[in-house]
C-alpha cells in the first residue's frame, strides 16, 4: 500500500526535518496501524510513504526522518481484520479506527487543506487521535 516516494529525501540544499507523530486511541491488541505521510491530497496516491505497527498498545509513535521543508498531511488508520485497507460502509463511513493531522475529517469528509501541516527546518512532533464512527458499525 505505501512505497517510499524518492522525491520526499532528495537533497536540494534544504535541511531535512524529523516528524514524529504520536497516534493514539489504538484498539489495543487488535490488527496493524497504517501511518501514511501525504503530499498533496489525502487519496492513496497522495499518502505513498508509509510505515506500519502492529496495534499492541494504546499509542504509538511514527517517525518520519529527513523530510524537506513543505506542506504535508499525515492518514493513520486500524486494520482490524487483516486485510491491508480500511473497510467502509456503502456509503464511504470508515469501519475502523481512523485519523488525520489536526483532527480533520472528525466531523466532515476530511480535507488536505484541512490536515495539512507545516514542516520546516527544524524536527516536528504532533498527535493523531483515531476514533470510529459509531454509526458505522
Amino acid at each position: 500500500m505505501f512505497t517510499v516516494a524518492l522525491f520526499l529525501y532528495s537533497d536540494f540544499g534544504a535541511s531535512a526535518t524529523t516528524l514524529h507523530v504520536d497516534a493514539f486511541g489504538i484498539q489495543i491488541g487488535a490488527g496493524t496501524v497504517f501511518a501514511g505521510l501525504c503530499v498533496g491530497g489525502l487519496d492513496e496516491r497522495s499518502c505513498q510513504f508509509g510505515q506500519t505497527s502492529p496495534g499492541r498498545m494504546a499509542a504509538i509513535r511514527f517517525t518520519f526522518p529527513e523530510l524537506l521543508p513543505g506542506t504535508y498531511a499525515i492518514a493513520i488508520f486500524q486494520d482490524l481484520n487483516g486485510n491491508g485497507r480500511l473497510d467502509r460502509t456503502p456509503l464511504g463511513l470508515p469501519l475502523e479506527p481512523y485519523g488525520f493531522s489536526n483532527d480533520a475529517g472528525r466531523l466532515r469528509r476530511p480535507t488536505f487543506a484541512g490536515a495539512s501541516i507545516q514542516v520546516g527546518d527544524q524536527d516536528l512532533r504532533i498527535a493523531v487521535r483515531l476514533t470510529v464512527i459509531p454509526q458505522a458499525r
